[in-house]
């Protein structure tokens, strides 16, 4: 079985798609700790042809709660739609993308962890992804171990022979030492492909809410699989850029 795993986030980048149509099965890391300024309450999107910060605000925000322990604010649903409305109401698939985000943000659930695994779920069956989800905090005992211990553990107890890891964890994992616990590593390298975003420069990067205004399902579904995979004899000293 080939898993992967990562924090829930907040309708990020067409690379973390990428991962979890990859994989059997995604391990959603919800009692992992909360990064503050990273990319679990907010992402980006496009607004005026830059990139512009939009999420949630979430309460007593700290480094040392974990995911789950935290919830977002309440917030006004209709003003964080009007955001996307004016950002993107000219782009060609804005019907289906604002009806899906206007779904996931009337969501009730304000746990931060709840909010957003059910979005990711929503995405992927808009994105047409079947893989199965687990959430760590299912996997009893395995927040007593540290780092890539976490995942040896795991992935003994869910059967997984591979694991595939996002390419800027390169200097943090590594093939012998997974071996040594009978796994397989790869890193995947995702391919940002350029897509028209009305007539501005490509800005790459941005949150999947970006691509799903811009291009068609078909379109979006051959993304999915642009990439390519960092084994074990291909393994190079220079190391490929991650968009988030």
């Amino acid at each position: 079985m080939i898993i992967a795993g990562n924090q829930p986030y907040f309708f990020p980048y067409i690379g973390f798609w990428q991962l979890v149509n990859a994989v059997d099965l995604f391990l959603i890391g919800d009692n992992y700790n909360f990064i503050k300024h990273g990319w679990i309450q907010r992402n980006r999107i496009l607004v005026c042809g830059k990139p512009f910060f939009w999420g949630l605000e979430v309460k007593h925000i700290s480094s040392f709660k974990k995911i789950n322990e935290t919830e977002f604010t309440d917030f006004n649903v209709s003003q964080k739609l009007n955001t996307i409305y004016y950002a993107y109401c000219r782009a060609p698939q804005f019907d289906a993308g604002y009806a899906l985000i206007k779904e996931i943000l009337n969501y009730p659930e304000r746990n931060v962890a709840e909010f957003l695994f059910h979005s990711i779920k929503a995405v992927c069956l808009y994105l047409g992804i079947n893989t199965k989800f687990v959430k760590s905090s299912e996997i009893t005992g395995n927040d007593n171990f540290k780092r890539e211990y976490r995942i040896y553990d795991f992935c003994q107890r869910l059967g997984g022979d591979t694991y595939i890891n996002a390419v800027g964890g390169q200097d943090l994992y590594h093939f012998e030492d997974f071996e040594k616990h009978g796994v397989s590593l790869k890193f995947i390298h995702p391919n940002i492909r350029p897509y028209k975003q009305f007539s501005n420069e490509f800005v790459p990067g941005l949150s999947i809410l970006d691509v799903i205004m811009f291009n068609p399902l078909d379109a979006i579904k051959e993304m999915l699989v642009d990439c390519s995979f960092i084994e074990k004899e291909t393994s190079r000293q220079d190391k490929p850029h991650l968009w988030f």
